[in-house]
């Protein structure tokens, strides 16, 4: 467990045990000083209608599950599970995306791995009708498919944050070893599109309409806090129109495309150009490339590839 993850373990277990007489002040930047982004972020593409095959073949083009996750590790898997859609309707993570990677998050030795997502609509028929709870069944009492819990909603303070300075995020992403995001590629009528770093929205708490006004500066900021160690973008079905909730199989395109990199930046500038926009498209790519958390012109990245 890094330092950063320790540090926050000791504050919630000195909150959650009542010794501390003010609401806790967790500020990321004091336990880990933000690390410059590599110069070359790599970002791997693959495509291919065989998908177990290809989030394995993308994990291991992007480094291996050993760079990912460690022996005795905690995970947490976090997809997009927020709408009470079907598989083909393309408004959540593909199941076999995400059973794929809790298996490879086993694999990598983790001792437990947790799945879950702050819903829009019902979660348990979010649970259920996206496909992931029948997905991960059976795969041992290690996977956790959970259910949010708002008493775990934490209080944090975003020293770097712009335009948010403070806002609650879900203790169990703080307490996680490793973080692996993985949203689904898809039209959002607030942020243009939605992708890795607007995935953030299922691991915070609080009134998140409030965080519509200039939501690419605030999602940017958020990130400044939670920073994934993997982010897979599932774009095996895009939903091109009416997102996030979508609806309509007309909406939706097939592509078998994965897109996968320790930058989510990169890999959401990347994304991008998946819907024919330049990498510079949403406000929370060119912000938080700005403040010095990822990688958004394509030129910078080592850019591999494959047809699986």
């Amino acid at each position: 467990m890094g330092h950063s993850r320790r540090w926050f373990v000791r504050q919630v277990a000195l909150f959650t045990a009542g010794l501390s007489v003010s609401v806790p002040r967790f500020t990321y930047d004091q336990a880990e000083a933000a690390v410059p982004p590599a110069k070359k972020p790599l970002v791997v593409s693959v495509q291919g209608k065989d998908y177990v095959q290809l989030v394995r073949k993308g994990v291991e083009l992007a480094g291996g599950i050993d760079q990912f996750v460690s022996s005795g590790d905690t995970v947490v898997v976090k997809p997009n599970i927020g709408w009470d859609r079907r598989v083909e309707q393309a408004a959540n993570t593909h199941p076999l995306v995400v059973k794929t990677l809790v298996e490879l998050a086993l694999d990598g030795g983790a001792k437990r791995v947790q799945v879950f997502d702050y819903t829009c609509n019902d979660a348990r028929r979010c649970y259920h009708n996206s496909g992931i709870k029948d997905a991960l069944a059976g795969l041992g009492r290690k996977v956790q498919l959970e259910y949010i819990d708002e008493r775990k909603f934490i209080p944090v303070e975003i020293s770097k944050g712009t335009s948010l300075k403070r806002w609650k995020i879900y203790q169990d992403v703080l307490e996680a070893d490793r973080y692996i995001n993985v949203p689904v590629a898809k039209h959002h009528g607030l942020s243009r599109l939605t992708l890795g770093m607007k995935n953030v929205m299922g691991v915070i708490g609080g009134n998140r309409g409030r965080l519509h006004h200039d939501l690419g500066q605030k999602l940017a900021d958020l990130a400044t806090v939670v920073k994934p160690d993997l982010t897979v973008i599932d774009a095996t079905r895009m939903l091109m129109n009416n997102g996030p909730q979508g609806g309509r199989l007309a909406d939706v395109k097939q592509t078998d495309q994965l897109v996968l990199s320790a930058d989510q930046v990169a890999a959401d500038a990347y994304g991008t150009t998946l819907f024919g926009l330049p990498s510079d498209s949403l406000d929370s790519t060119v912000a938080a490339h700005k403040m010095g958390l990822g990688e958004m012109n394509l030129s910078a990245m080592q850019i591999i590839e494959r047809t699986i």
